[in-house]
């Protein structure tokens, strides 16, 4: 019992907000020498888990090459881009996005996108320029509810498309739950077919609300122009 008491430096250390990477590791080393382990076995023990879960750290790579085609203006492109796509809203782009993410998730191409790989530097700035063309420069807080649905847009898209896969992680871990625990035999296919309407749920609910984005900026953005334009309005007529 112990042993656990690694847990309890978790807790003390999220409870008191250090460094989540200093409280994982410091809670991994007094795990292992309560357990004991030598200073070589728990750093042989860090070492097998980093190897094993490499995978993990493969945003090492991937984050710098974005950062890199952010400095050389894919954003300024990606805006540029939905420019010339005249008919093509802020709300029609998520729209297809969202439609776009479930069926690649749906065939198993979950890292087709993502927040860091294609929200940041494409979704966004896309979503942004079409809403821009429309109604001119954005204010602060409305950029933000834009970049807000992009993001809404590929999870909702992941989350919902993915069980359609029938080897995703999540279809297999229930499948193997309930065969284990109640004695049925309960195929990964069924299971998959059963999320396609849910899927297709997801989809028309979010996307009837993506579509609704349109008309929030439309309204919102026009009542602000009314609160701006009025006091000049009063100070006109003052000097009448």
């Amino acid at each position: 019992m112990i042993v656990l008491l690694g847990v309890l430096v978790v807790v003390l250390g999220f409870a008191t907000r250090r460094n989540p990477l200093l409280v994982v590791g410091v809670s991994g080393i007094v795990t292992g020498l309560l357990g004991e382990l030598s200073p070589r076995e728990v750093l042989a023990a860090f070492g097998n888990g980093f190897a094993s879960s490499r995978s993990v750290t493969i945003f090492v790579i991937t984050l710098p090459v974005i950062g890199l085609l952010e400095r050389n203006g894919l954003q300024e492109q990606a805006r540029t881009l939905i420019g010339r796509l005249g008919k093509l809203t802020a709300g029609r782009f998520l729209a297809l996005y969202l439609g776009l993410r479930q069926l690649t998730a749906a065939f198993g191409l979950t890292s087709v996108g993502g927040p860091a790989q294609s929200v940041r530097p494409m979704v966004a700035p896309m979503a942004e320029g079409a809403a821009e063309r429309r109604h001119g420069p954005l204010p602060e807080r409305m950029s933000e509810r834009v970049r807000s649905y992009a993001a809404s847009a590929d999870t909702v898209g992941l989350f919902f498309g993915e069980d359609c896969f029938l080897a995703i992680g999540s279809i297999l871990l229930i499948t193997g739950f309930v065969n284990t625990t109640y004695d049925t035999h309960l195929e990964p296919l069924q299971l998959a077919l059963w999320a396609i309407p849910t899927a297709v749920c997801a989809f028309l609910i979010h996307g009837a609300r993506l579509l609704r984005l349109d008309r929030t900026l439309d309204r919102e953005l026009t009542a602000a122009a009314a609160r701006s334009a009025a006091p000049g309005d009063r100070t006109q007529e003052d000097a009448k």
